[in-house]
């Protein structure tokens, strides 16, 4: 018998469904306002450009091109790498650009905020020092009255769009009763000396990783209350290094770990989380990926 040609075999797989091709994605939403989060972005300016060139954010000179679009980023915007100066003074520009074209910047304070605002540089680069002019500018720069400073002292610790809640480590259930207005007012205190150890401890929102790393059956149950609390149902935070570099969900998506390990100290893993309203979907260079959404 005579082998059948190439063709004859290529319809005979297809039609048996050996050869399908895989289904595509569902297409993402285009309705409703739109939000991007980032997650740590530790002093690497090229990686955060990169991100928000993803996000289409960013232009090819460097200036907003989201439109409307909400950007939040979940904190530690500094330390380990050698250009935090650039780093924050881009996100600080991009308020103002995004604010013109009738789009918002939110930085939330992560843990190495807090640390360096109360002079913890252990994780301070000497590419770093040397980037703002030596250790004397530097803290400077960082006090009361420095560019920096003055503006990291203004910014939340949480922050709330739509149905969720940012934050860089975490709301614990008990920080979560106190209300967001009150957290965010109760740790600015603590910021000034005002003894809160549950709110700059490792139990605190910039510290704390029990949903992400926590046994599944507690974690959720306590990010479920801090949820309710709150009247939110996800909670999307930095902090937490996902090593594969891609957005970690847990309780059927109530929460989204967003800290992708972006910076080179981290691997270099260039990632972004689109929202539009409750749909949420991971943007990654190869393709955006489907994220489970809660209830």
């Amino acid at each position: 018998m005579r082998p059948l040609p190439p063709s004859a075999l290529l319809l005979i797989a297809l039609s048996s469904g050996a050869c399908q091709a895989p289904a595509p994605a569902p297409p993402r939403p285009t309705a409703g306002p739109r939000v991007v989060a980032m997650g740590d972005l530790h002093g690497d300016l090229e990686h955060t450009q990169q991100a928000l060139r993803l996000a289409g954010l960013l232009d090819a000179a460097g200036h907003w091109s989201g439109g409307d679009t909400t950007l939040i980023q979940t904190g530690d915007m500094l330390d380990r790498g050698d250009r935090t100066r650039e780093v924050l003074a881009l996100m600080r520009r991009l308020q103002g650009e995004a604010a013109a074209a009738g789009g918002r910047v939110v930085a939330l304070l992560g843990n190495h905020e807090v640390m360096n605002l109360q002079a913890d540089w252990r994780y301070v680069s000497p590419g770093d020092l040397a980037g703002y002019g030596g250790e004397a500018a530097r803290r400077a720069a960082f006090g009361p009255e420095g560019e920096d400073g003055a503006w990291l002292r203004g910014l939340p610790v949480a922050h709330r769009e739509g149905r969720t809640i940012f934050v860089h480590g975490g709301v614990t259930p008990q920080a979560a009763a106190l209300g967001l207005e009150a957290l965010n007012a109760r740790f600015h205190t603590a910021l000034q000396g005002v003894d809160e150890p549950d709110l700059l401890g490792r139990e605190g929102p910039t510290w704390y990783r029990g949903h992400l790393l926590g046994h599944v059956t507690e974690a959720c149950t306590d990010a479920q209350s801090a949820l309710a609390s709150l009247g939110a149902a996800r909670m999307v935070m930095g902090h937490t290094t996902q090593d594969d570099g891609h957005i970690a969900a847990r309780c059927q998506g109530a929460v989204l770990g967003i800290d992708v390990g972006l910076s080179d100290h981290y691997g270099a893993h260039v990632a972004a989380l689109e929202l539009r309203g409750d749909d949420a979907w991971a943007l990654y260079p190869a393709g955006p990926q489907d994220l489970p959404d809660p209830p």
